[in-house]
Protein backbone atom coordinates (compact mmCIF):
# COMPACT_ATOMS: atom_id res chain seq x y z
CA UNK A 1 0.00 0.00 0.00
CA UNK A 2 1.25 3.13 -1.13
CA UNK A 3 0.26 7.26 -0.72
CA UNK A 4 -1.33 6.91 -3.58
CA UNK A 5 -3.33 4.39 -2.63
CA UNK A 6 -5.15 6.62 0.00
CA UNK A 7 -8.16 7.97 -0.57
CA UNK A 8 -9.79 8.72 3.06
CA UNK A 9 -9.34 8.58 6.67
CA UNK A 10 -9.40 4.36 7.04
CA UNK A 11 -6.86 4.87 4.02
CA UNK A 12 -4.53 6.36 5.93
CA UNK A 13 -4.91 4.99 8.82
CA UNK A 14 -4.11 1.58 7.53
CA UNK A 15 -1.10 2.51 5.94
CA UNK A 16 -0.32 3.95 9.50
CA UNK A 17 -0.74 1.35 11.11
CA UNK A 18 1.67 -0.46 8.58
CA UNK A 19 4.50 1.72 8.86
CA UNK A 20 4.42 1.90 13.11
CA UNK A 21 5.50 -0.05 15.65
CA UNK A 22 2.60 -1.44 17.28
CA UNK A 23 3.44 0.57 20.20
CA UNK A 24 3.02 4.00 18.77
CA UNK A 25 0.17 2.94 17.05
CA UNK A 26 -2.00 1.72 19.39
CA UNK A 27 -1.22 5.25 21.22
CA UNK A 28 -2.42 7.16 18.69
CA UNK A 29 -5.88 4.45 17.77
CA UNK A 30 -6.62 4.10 21.65
CA UNK A 31 -8.85 5.57 23.92
CA UNK A 32 -9.75 5.50 27.12
CA UNK A 33 -11.69 1.67 28.94
CA UNK A 34 -13.73 0.26 26.89
CA UNK A 35 -13.21 3.31 23.66
CA UNK A 36 -17.23 3.80 23.57
CA UNK A 37 -16.75 7.61 23.45
CA UNK A 38 -14.31 6.87 20.72
CA UNK A 39 -16.43 5.30 19.05
CA UNK A 40 -19.21 7.45 19.32
CA UNK A 41 -17.56 10.27 18.36
CA UNK A 42 -17.74 9.72 14.87
CA UNK A 43 -21.07 7.60 15.00
CA UNK A 44 -22.78 10.60 16.10
CA UNK A 45 -22.67 12.73 12.81
CA UNK A 46 -24.44 9.91 11.82
CA UNK A 47 -27.51 10.88 13.58
CA UNK A 48 -27.96 14.07 11.72
CA UNK A 49 -28.51 14.17 7.78
CA UNK A 50 -28.36 17.14 5.44
CA UNK A 51 -31.08 18.56 3.37
CA UNK A 52 -29.29 19.83 0.45
CA UNK A 53 -30.58 22.97 -1.31
CA UNK A 54 -30.63 23.18 -5.50
CA UNK A 55 -30.35 25.63 -7.87
CA UNK A 56 -28.17 28.06 -5.69
CA UNK A 57 -25.80 29.35 -8.48
CA UNK A 58 -22.39 27.41 -6.99
CA UNK A 59 -19.39 28.41 -9.16
CA UNK A 60 -17.65 29.57 -6.49
CA UNK A 61 -17.52 28.68 -3.12
CA UNK A 62 -15.66 30.28 -0.10
CA UNK A 63 -14.45 28.15 2.14
CA UNK A 64 -12.63 30.62 4.79
CA UNK A 65 -14.04 31.55 8.40
CA UNK A 66 -12.70 33.36 11.22
CA UNK A 67 -11.99 32.21 14.94
CA UNK A 68 -9.97 33.25 17.36
CA UNK A 69 -9.89 36.31 15.55
CA UNK A 70 -8.08 34.20 13.26
CA UNK A 71 -8.59 33.93 9.21
CA UNK A 72 -8.33 30.87 8.15
CA UNK A 73 -8.90 29.33 4.08
CA UNK A 74 -10.28 26.80 5.32
CA UNK A 75 -13.09 25.99 8.18
CA UNK A 76 -10.91 23.46 10.09
CA UNK A 77 -7.86 23.64 11.67
CA UNK A 78 -4.83 21.02 12.95
CA UNK A 79 -5.54 20.33 16.64
CA UNK A 80 -2.59 20.28 18.68
CA UNK A 81 -1.23 16.79 19.43
CA UNK A 82 1.51 15.76 21.74
CA UNK A 83 4.70 13.16 20.32
CA UNK A 84 4.11 13.95 16.87
CA UNK A 85 7.78 13.29 15.87
CA UNK A 86 7.24 9.67 17.47
CA UNK A 87 4.87 9.32 14.57
CA UNK A 88 7.17 10.62 11.97
CA UNK A 89 10.57 11.92 12.10
CA UNK A 90 9.13 15.40 10.59
CA UNK A 91 7.05 15.30 13.69
CA UNK A 92 5.12 19.15 13.79
CA UNK A 93 7.61 20.90 11.00
CA UNK A 94 5.37 18.42 8.66
CA UNK A 95 2.09 19.62 10.15
CA UNK A 96 3.03 23.40 10.22
CA UNK A 97 4.33 23.33 6.99
CA UNK A 98 0.91 21.28 5.52
CA UNK A 99 -1.14 23.71 7.48
CA UNK A 100 0.84 27.20 6.20
CA UNK A 101 0.16 25.82 2.29
CA UNK A 102 -3.77 25.55 2.90
CA UNK A 103 -4.10 28.97 5.17
CA UNK A 104 -5.55 27.13 8.10
CA UNK A 105 -4.20 27.04 11.77
CA UNK A 106 -2.30 24.68 13.52
CA UNK A 107 -1.68 24.02 17.54
CA UNK A 108 1.33 22.88 18.90
CA UNK A 109 1.48 21.00 22.08
CA UNK A 110 2.70 21.43 26.03
CA UNK A 111 3.68 17.83 24.87
CA UNK A 112 5.03 19.13 21.44
CA UNK A 113 8.30 17.41 19.93
CA UNK A 114 9.15 20.67 18.23
CA UNK A 115 9.94 23.87 20.06
CA UNK A 116 6.55 26.42 19.37
CA UNK A 117 9.32 29.49 18.62
CA UNK A 118 10.89 27.55 15.90
CA UNK A 119 7.52 27.01 14.12
CA UNK A 120 6.53 30.78 14.84
CA UNK A 121 9.65 32.08 12.99
CA UNK A 122 9.09 29.82 10.12
CA UNK A 123 5.70 29.89 9.04
CA UNK A 124 3.31 32.84 9.40
CA UNK A 125 -0.20 30.50 9.22
CA UNK A 126 -1.91 31.19 12.52
CA UNK A 127 -0.34 28.89 15.58
CA UNK A 128 -2.12 28.14 18.81
CA UNK A 129 -0.42 26.96 21.77
CA UNK A 130 -2.07 24.09 23.61
CA UNK A 131 -1.26 24.45 27.27
CA UNK A 132 -1.90 21.98 30.14
CA UNK A 133 -2.09 23.30 33.74
CA UNK A 134 1.15 22.33 35.94
CA UNK A 135 1.32 21.54 39.78
CA UNK A 136 4.46 24.42 39.06
CA UNK A 137 2.84 27.02 38.96
CA UNK A 138 6.62 29.08 38.16
CA UNK A 139 6.69 26.39 35.20
CA UNK A 140 3.09 27.60 33.87
CA UNK A 141 4.28 31.45 33.95
CA UNK A 142 7.24 30.46 31.70
CA UNK A 143 5.74 28.75 29.30
CA UNK A 144 2.79 31.58 28.62
CA UNK A 145 5.52 34.09 28.68
CA UNK A 146 7.56 32.17 25.91
CA UNK A 147 4.41 31.53 24.13
CA UNK A 148 3.81 35.46 24.50
CA UNK A 149 7.57 36.24 23.28
CA UNK A 150 7.43 33.60 20.36
CA UNK A 151 4.33 36.24 18.76
CA UNK A 152 1.36 33.14 19.35
CA UNK A 153 -1.58 34.99 19.10
CA UNK A 154 -4.18 32.01 20.14
CA UNK A 155 -3.64 30.36 24.07
CA UNK A 156 -5.57 26.76 24.02
CA UNK A 157 -5.60 25.88 28.02
CA UNK A 158 -7.02 21.90 27.79
CA UNK A 159 -9.07 21.65 30.98
CA UNK A 160 -10.39 17.87 30.90
CA UNK A 161 -6.96 16.46 31.48
CA UNK A 162 -6.14 16.94 35.77
CA UNK A 163 -5.76 13.39 35.71
CA UNK A 164 -4.99 10.57 33.26
CA UNK A 165 -7.50 8.76 31.13
CA UNK A 166 -7.43 4.86 31.36
CA UNK A 167 -5.88 3.87 28.34
CA UNK A 168 -5.33 0.30 28.78
CA UNK A 169 -4.15 -0.09 24.96
CA UNK A 170 -0.76 1.82 25.94
CA UNK A 171 -0.58 -0.31 29.80
CA UNK A 172 -0.84 -3.47 27.21
CA UNK A 173 2.47 -2.29 25.41
CA UNK A 174 4.59 -0.28 28.17
CA UNK A 175 4.01 2.31 26.22
CA UNK A 176 5.71 5.61 27.96
CA UNK A 177 8.66 8.59 27.32
CA UNK A 178 11.34 7.32 27.20
CA UNK A 179 10.28 4.06 25.67
CA UNK A 180 9.97 1.03 28.80
CA UNK A 181 8.80 -1.52 26.45
CA UNK A 182 7.32 -4.87 27.68
CA UNK A 183 8.44 -7.65 25.12
CA UNK A 184 5.75 -7.90 23.11
CA UNK A 185 5.99 -4.29 22.65
CA UNK A 186 9.66 -4.53 21.36
CA UNK A 187 9.22 -7.30 19.38
CA UNK A 188 6.71 -4.78 17.43
CA UNK A 189 9.79 -2.06 17.18
CA UNK A 190 11.92 -4.71 15.48
CA UNK A 191 9.13 -6.16 13.08
CA UNK A 192 9.32 -1.98 11.93
CA UNK A 193 12.97 -1.77 11.34
CA UNK A 194 12.30 1.33 8.71
CA UNK A 195 11.14 3.20 11.65
CA UNK A 196 13.90 2.39 13.83
CA UNK A 197 16.17 3.91 11.59
CA UNK A 198 14.42 6.78 10.99
CA UNK A 199 14.15 7.35 14.96
CA UNK A 200 17.83 6.86 14.98
CA UNK A 201 19.04 8.27 12.04
CA UNK A 202 17.17 11.76 12.68
CA UNK A 203 17.53 14.64 15.70
CA UNK A 204 17.15 12.96 19.43
CA UNK A 205 13.52 12.70 20.48
CA UNK A 206 12.62 15.76 22.86
CA UNK A 207 9.87 18.35 24.49
CA UNK A 208 11.20 21.58 23.80
CA UNK A 209 8.43 22.73 25.64
CA UNK A 210 9.41 21.24 29.26
CA UNK A 211 12.63 19.97 28.63
CA UNK A 212 14.09 23.15 30.92
CA UNK A 213 11.74 22.61 33.52
CA UNK A 214 11.34 19.01 33.56
CA UNK A 215 13.30 15.58 33.21
CA UNK A 216 11.33 13.29 31.51
CA UNK A 217 14.82 11.44 30.49
CA UNK A 218 14.08 9.86 34.13
CA UNK A 219 11.61 7.72 35.41
CA UNK A 220 9.29 6.42 32.36
CA UNK A 221 5.97 8.03 32.08
CA UNK A 222 3.13 7.19 30.70
CA UNK A 223 0.64 9.89 29.33
CA UNK A 224 -2.04 8.78 31.75
CA UNK A 225 1.20 9.19 34.41
CA UNK A 226 2.01 12.45 33.37
CA UNK A 227 -1.22 14.06 33.44
CA UNK A 228 -2.23 12.26 36.94
CA UNK A 229 1.75 13.23 38.30
CA UNK A 230 2.61 16.57 36.90
CA UNK A 231 -1.01 18.51 36.60
CA UNK A 232 -3.16 20.43 38.88
CA UNK A 233 -6.18 18.83 39.45
CA UNK A 234 -6.69 21.86 42.41
CA UNK A 235 -7.21 24.11 38.96
CA UNK A 236 -10.44 26.07 39.65
CA UNK A 237 -11.80 28.86 37.29
CA UNK A 238 -10.39 31.56 39.16
CA UNK A 239 -6.54 30.47 38.46
CA UNK A 240 -8.43 30.33 34.48
CA UNK A 241 -9.23 33.74 35.15
CA UNK A 242 -6.22 34.96 36.43
CA UNK A 243 -4.52 33.54 32.98
CA UNK A 244 -6.91 34.84 30.77
CA UNK A 245 -5.78 38.40 32.37
CA UNK A 246 -2.13 37.52 32.11
CA UNK A 247 -2.56 36.20 28.45
CA UNK A 248 -4.50 39.10 27.77
CA UNK A 249 -5.37 38.23 24.00
CA UNK A 250 -7.63 35.00 22.12
CA UNK A 251 -7.74 32.36 25.28
CA UNK A 252 -9.70 29.36 24.46
CA UNK A 253 -10.96 26.56 26.95
CA UNK A 254 -10.34 22.89 25.16
CA UNK A 255 -12.48 20.32 26.81
CA UNK A 256 -16.18 22.01 27.52
CA UNK A 257 -18.93 19.97 27.28
CA UNK A 258 -21.85 21.80 29.32
CA UNK A 259 -23.09 24.66 28.73
CA UNK A 260 -22.87 25.92 32.16
CA UNK A 261 -19.27 25.77 31.41
CA UNK A 262 -19.19 27.51 28.62
CA UNK A 263 -21.35 30.31 30.05
CA UNK A 264 -18.88 30.69 33.01
CA UNK A 265 -15.66 30.13 30.36
CA UNK A 266 -17.72 33.88 28.50
CA UNK A 267 -18.05 35.38 32.03
CA UNK A 268 -14.59 35.17 33.00
CA UNK A 269 -13.34 36.75 29.52
CA UNK A 270 -12.25 33.93 27.24
CA UNK A 271 -13.03 34.51 23.51
CA UNK A 272 -13.36 30.70 22.82
CA UNK A 273 -13.90 26.75 23.52
CA UNK A 274 -13.80 23.75 21.92
CA UNK A 275 -16.63 21.50 22.43
CA UNK A 276 -14.22 17.89 23.18
CA UNK A 277 -13.60 14.67 25.16
CA UNK A 278 -9.78 14.90 23.81
CA UNK A 279 -10.20 12.07 21.15
CA UNK A 280 -11.95 9.66 23.73
CA UNK A 281 -9.09 9.27 25.64
CA UNK A 282 -10.14 10.86 29.21
CA UNK A 283 -13.64 9.65 30.74
CA UNK A 284 -15.46 7.40 28.87
CA UNK A 285 -18.86 7.30 28.21
CA UNK A 286 -18.71 11.15 28.04
CA UNK A 287 -20.83 13.02 25.41
CA UNK A 288 -19.36 14.24 22.11
CA UNK A 289 -18.42 17.29 20.97
CA UNK A 290 -20.85 17.18 18.05
CA UNK A 291 -23.60 15.84 20.34
CA UNK A 292 -23.40 18.98 22.36
CA UNK A 293 -22.86 21.26 19.51
CA UNK A 294 -26.41 22.76 19.31
CA UNK A 295 -27.27 23.54 22.52
CA UNK A 296 -23.68 25.19 23.89
CA UNK A 297 -24.30 27.36 20.41
CA UNK A 298 -27.31 28.33 21.36
CA UNK A 299 -26.27 29.00 25.03
CA UNK A 300 -23.20 31.33 24.26
CA UNK A 301 -22.76 31.29 20.56
CA UNK A 302 -23.09 35.08 20.79
CA UNK A 303 -20.50 35.74 23.39
CA UNK A 304 -17.54 33.52 22.02
CA UNK A 305 -16.55 31.24 19.58
CA UNK A 306 -17.22 27.51 19.76
CA UNK A 307 -14.93 24.94 18.15
CA UNK A 308 -15.80 21.49 18.13
CA UNK A 309 -13.23 18.13 17.51
CA UNK A 310 -13.67 15.03 17.81
CA UNK A 311 -14.30 11.90 15.15
CA UNK A 312 -14.51 13.75 12.42
CA UNK A 313 -13.20 11.93 9.06
CA UNK A 314 -15.19 13.02 5.57
CA UNK A 315 -16.43 16.75 4.83
CA UNK A 316 -19.88 16.49 5.85
CA UNK A 317 -19.00 16.14 9.60
CA UNK A 318 -17.68 19.42 9.30
CA UNK A 319 -20.28 20.55 7.24
CA UNK A 320 -23.02 19.42 9.73
CA UNK A 321 -20.72 21.05 12.87
CA UNK A 322 -20.75 24.19 10.45
CA UNK A 323 -24.49 23.94 10.22
CA UNK A 324 -24.94 24.14 14.06
CA UNK A 325 -22.90 27.09 14.16
CA UNK A 326 -19.51 25.72 14.97
CA UNK A 327 -16.91 28.63 13.92
CA UNK A 328 -14.28 25.48 13.09
CA UNK A 329 -13.46 22.12 13.34
CA UNK A 330 -10.49 20.62 14.69
CA UNK A 331 -8.49 17.78 13.26
CA UNK A 332 -6.72 15.04 15.06
CA UNK A 333 -6.71 11.50 14.20
CA UNK A 334 -7.22 12.46 10.60
CA UNK A 335 -4.24 14.12 10.10
CA UNK A 336 -1.93 12.56 12.51
CA UNK A 337 -2.34 8.86 10.45
CA UNK A 338 -1.62 10.76 7.47
CA UNK A 339 1.63 12.23 9.46
CA UNK A 340 2.58 8.33 10.39
CA UNK A 341 1.99 7.58 6.71
CA UNK A 342 3.95 9.78 4.95
CA UNK A 343 5.11 13.09 6.65
CA UNK A 344 4.32 16.33 5.38
CA UNK A 345 3.23 14.75 1.98
CA UNK A 346 0.79 12.60 3.90
CA UNK A 347 -0.55 15.43 5.52
CA UNK A 348 -0.76 17.64 2.77
CA UNK A 349 -2.57 14.61 0.92
CA UNK A 350 -5.33 14.09 3.45
CA UNK A 351 -6.09 18.23 3.48
CA UNK A 352 -5.91 18.33 -0.40
CA UNK A 353 -9.05 15.61 0.25
CA UNK A 354 -10.56 17.23 2.77
CA UNK A 355 -10.80 20.65 0.93
CA UNK A 356 -12.40 19.02 -2.35
CA UNK A 357 -14.52 17.35 0.13
CA UNK A 358 -15.88 20.31 1.46
CA UNK A 359 -16.13 22.17 -2.04
CA UNK A 360 -18.15 19.08 -3.19
CA UNK A 361 -19.97 19.03 -0.40
CA UNK A 362 -21.04 22.52 -0.45
CA UNK A 363 -21.89 22.82 -4.11
CA UNK A 364 -24.07 19.96 -3.61
CA UNK A 365 -25.82 21.62 -0.69
CA UNK A 366 -26.24 24.77 -2.46
CA UNK A 367 -23.84 26.49 -0.37
CA UNK A 368 -21.70 29.37 -1.28
CA UNK A 369 -20.07 30.07 1.80
CA UNK A 370 -19.97 28.92 5.32
CA UNK A 371 -22.54 31.49 6.23
CA UNK A 372 -25.28 29.68 3.92
CA UNK A 373 -25.03 26.77 6.22
CA UNK A 374 -27.20 26.41 9.33
CA UNK A 375 -29.56 24.41 10.67
CA UNK A 376 -32.55 24.52 8.55
CA UNK A 377 -30.62 22.44 6.26
CA UNK A 378 -30.36 19.58 9.18
CA UNK A 379 -32.67 16.88 10.41
CA UNK A 380 -31.84 15.08 13.59
CA UNK A 381 -32.98 11.62 13.30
Amino acid sequence: MRLTDCHNFHDFRRLAQRRLPGPIFNYIDGGADDEQTLRRNSAAFGDVDLVPGILRGVTDVDLSVTTMGQKLDLPVYLSPTALQRLFHHQGERATAAAAEKFGTMFGVSSLGTVSMEELARKHRTPQCYQFYFHKDRGLNRAMMQKAKESGIKVMMLTVDSITGGNRERDLRTGFSIPFRLTLGGMAQFAMKPMWGLNYLTHEKFSLPQLDAHIDMQGDSLTIGRYFTEMLDPSMTWDDVALMVRDWGGEFCLKGVMSTEDARRAAEIGCTGIVLSNHGGRQLDGSRTGFDQLDEIVQAVGDRLDVMMDGGVQRGTHVLKALSLGAKAVGLGRFYLYALAAAGQAGVERALTQMKAELLRDMRLMGARSVADLGRDNLRFR
